[in-house]
């Protein structure tokens, strides 16, 4: 056995939380077929923290005569803040309580209160390495208008877009929707800002639906982004692997009938293309020259390092056929099942794919060590006699 546990982080409130238990059973199971000690830490949909064994494994989430949020036995640990210094210590409650330490951290959020920067602090403010981009990349990567301004500054090719927050939309609808028609061309693509699988994204072909779609994606979000389509499309994804020398995977077509790559073609539709039961719903590689191929993976580097991404992240391009220009479309900072189908065809198999994240993770964190995050003054000495330090008002 590994003397190293791993805690594998996944659920949380999140429109993708059932997506996240299928990348978490993955990597579970992958660590344990690596000899290392597994704590499966998982977080409800009503945000309770729950430890056991047996939620490590799939069969736990795929009973439907089970609701695992109602089970309380485990809801039985809590975080010793004491004892939690460079690893996360759980302690059980009870007079024969135990504790269980995590000496690194694998994350396996999709979505809200996860992928985007905020479990991230915590292990940053525990000091524990773990697995992934680190808060400000995550939470760049979560925001599709984000990256498009961060793309848009370092002259990387992206549609044309409007945005606005849910209040922008409660004071000033009417005007939102003349500056989408006036500013963008037909079809437009609706999406809530901070989601992925596709969730609460709709093909707008006419400006009388617009406002409905926009509804439906407020539901999931209070920032939303109404971006210009583009005709005869290609949608085409780029993995990478890496802190500073970056791996690019194959790319990944999308071959989807409905109006693009929604959650059904990714997920349900003859088993999921996404979890690799679809073979038919993609092309792996994709079916592009070798130039222009060679471009999007130079490309996908680019924003990765643009965004400070590190560990993994996913890239995702639309390629109008018509011109053969490409344009960048979003990034997943911690991709649906770590993305498996397409590194396995790229050479990279699950144990050789964790082992490199655990690897990344821990190099991060070191060189995070070597950083002096302190600084000695003499301004609190300074205090004294002060009228602040005599607890007097200052002006």
């Amino acid at each position: 056995m590994n003397s190293k546990t791993i805690g594998v982080f996944f659920g949380s409130r999140s429109a993708e939380h059932d997506i996240s238990i299928i990348t978490a059973q993955l990597a579970i199971s992958g660590l344990k077929g690596l000899d290392y000690n597994i704590v499966p830490v998982y977080i409800s949909r009503d945000g309770i923290w729950m430890i056991d064994d047996e939620l490590g494994r799939l069969a736990t989430f795929t009973d439907p005569k089970k609701d695992v949020s109602k089970e309380n036995r485990y809801k039985q640990y809590y975080l010793d803040l004491e004892n939690s210094n460079g690893k996360l210590t759980f302690k059980k409650k009870g007079l024969r309580g135990k504790s269980v330490t995590i000496d690194l951290a694998f994350p396996t959020f999709h979505g809200t209160f996860g992928e985007d920067g905020t479990i991230q602090g915590l292990f940053e403010m525990f000091n524990v390495p773990y697995v992934g981009c680190d808060v400000a990349s995550s939470a760049l990567a979560m925001d599709k208008v984000l990256v498009k301004q961060m793309c848009e500054i370092h002259g990387i090719p992206t549609t044309k877009y409007i945005y606005f927050y849910n209040k922008d939309w409660k004071e000033n609808k009417k005007y939102i929707l003349e500056r989408a028609k006036k500013e963008l061309k037909f079809p437009v693509f609706v999406k809530p800002v901070h989601l992925g699988s596709s969730i609460g994204i709709a093909k707008v072909n006419d400006f009388k639906d617009l406002e409905d779609k926009i509804e439906v994606a407020l539901y999931y979000d209070n920032k939303v982004l109404v971006e210009e389509g583009i005709t005869d499309l290609m949608d085409v994804t780029c993995c990478l692997l890496g802190n500073e020398d970056l791996e690019a995977s194959l790319l990944q077509e999308s071959v989807f009938k409905s109006d693009f790559f929604d959650f059904d073609e990714k997920y349900i539709n003859e088993g999921g293309a996404q979890i690799g039961n679809n073979e038919n719903g993609l092309a792996i590689p994709a079916r592009l020259d070798k130039e222009m191929t060679r471009n999007i993976q130079d490309t996908a580097k680019e924003v990765f390092k643009v965004l400070g991404c590190s560990g993994i992240a996913r890239v995702d391009f639309l390629i109008s056929k018509k011109t053969n220009n490409f344009y960048i479309a979003e990034v997943n900072p911690m991709p649906g099942t770590l993305y498996l189908h397409i590194w396995e065809p790229s050479g990279i198999d699950i144990n050789e794919l964790l082992k490199r994240l655990i690897e990344l993770a821990e190099n991060k964190h070191k060189q995070k060590q070597d950083i002096n995050y302190s600084f000695s003054s003499s301004f609190l000495t300074n205090l004294n006699g002060s009228k602040l330090g005599k607890g007097k008002k200052l002006g």
